[in-house]
């Protein structure tokens, strides 16, 4: 898809497969016929593909074009839907902001929509926790407002903003542990378990592990911490990694604490790159 295709290219291209005329499609669009011609023509170039074919009695869509119609609406449905949510907000009138959200994130949100509360009275506030891939498409699609998500963000039609950085804390048997940290390198005989649907966690430990001169081993996933926990306490030995400062480092037969040197993982907002709510400084200063 072209870097430079608009919002406009795909309104006068649905509205030419729907009439299947461009005359009628013009005089719907209340402009020139031409210009939608010029348009429709210049989105086919950019895209690599024909998606009408052309004679001088019909307009018809190609194969390609009609899977493209399915796309083009429901991109502009999304568009649509985020424009009436911006003005909202931006006015301060009561409507619905959708927040996809993710584990380990209860203080920044509490905090976060305190601030956006004072700002836009009367919003409704819906939180959705789904994994992060899922909520960059979330956010793509129009299906959220905005989501808070943990490492690099490379998703076409988003823009992420860069928030926080956000500490690893590690914990495992308490005869690895240590006043300053545990080192990477110390572990590399004992089993990682990671939760199943946390890529950025998975790539940033890999990557790390391997620079510390190990394949780390693969432990069992980690579906429920509380378990895992459990587990871990009765004769399973293994190492496993939270969000956020560590805790007291318990009691025996594990601890939990910082890494050495220290890990961390940034926390970014993300929004549609088009249109960007105009209540986008408002919500960078709420959850900073």
């Amino acid at each position: 898809m072209g870097a430079s295709m608009e919002l406009r290219q795909l309104r006068y291209f649905v509205t030419v497969a729907e009439e299947l005329h461009f005359g009628k499609a013009a005089e719907r669009l209340a402009i020139v016929q031409p210009a939608v011609s010029q348009q429709v023509a210049r989105l086919e170039r950019e895209l690599g593909l024909r998606l009408l074919d052309r004679s001088s009695r019909r307009v018809t869509l190609t194969g390609d074009g009609e899977r493209m119609l399915r796309e083009a609406r429901a991109v502009l449905a999304a568009a649509d839907r985020a424009t009436e949510v911006a003005a909202e907000l931006a006015a301060g009138q009561a409507g619905v902001i959708r927040i996809g959200s993710s584990a380990g994130l209860r203080e920044r949100l509490d905090r976060g929509l305190s601030a956006l509360r004072k700002a836009a009275p009367g919003i409704e506030i819906k939180l959705n926790s789904r994994p992060p891939g899922e909520q960059v498409e979330a956010v793509r699609s129009g299906e959220l407002d905005m989501a808070f998500v943990r490492g690099p963000v490379t998703a076409a039609g988003v823009r992420a903003i860069p928030l926080w950085e956000e500490p690893l804390s590690v914990l495992l048997p308490s005869s690895y542990g240590s006043d300053a940290g545990v080192k990477l390198v110390d572990l590399a005989a004992l089993p990682l378990r990671l939760p199943p649907d946390d890529p950025t966690l998975a790539d940033r430990l890999l990557a790390a592990c391997r620079e510390a001169g190990f394949e780390p081993l693969t432990g069992r996933p980690v579906t429920n911490f509380e378990d895992t926990v459990v587990e871990m306490t009765n004769g399973s030995p293994a190492w496993t990694v939270v969000y956020g400062n560590a805790c007291e480092s318990g009691e025996e037969p594990l601890w939990m604490g910082p890494f050495d040197p220290p890990m961390t993982v940034s926390g970014q907002l993300v929004v549609r790159e088009s249109p960007a709510p105009p209540c986008l400084d408002v919500l960078v200063r709420a959850f900073a």
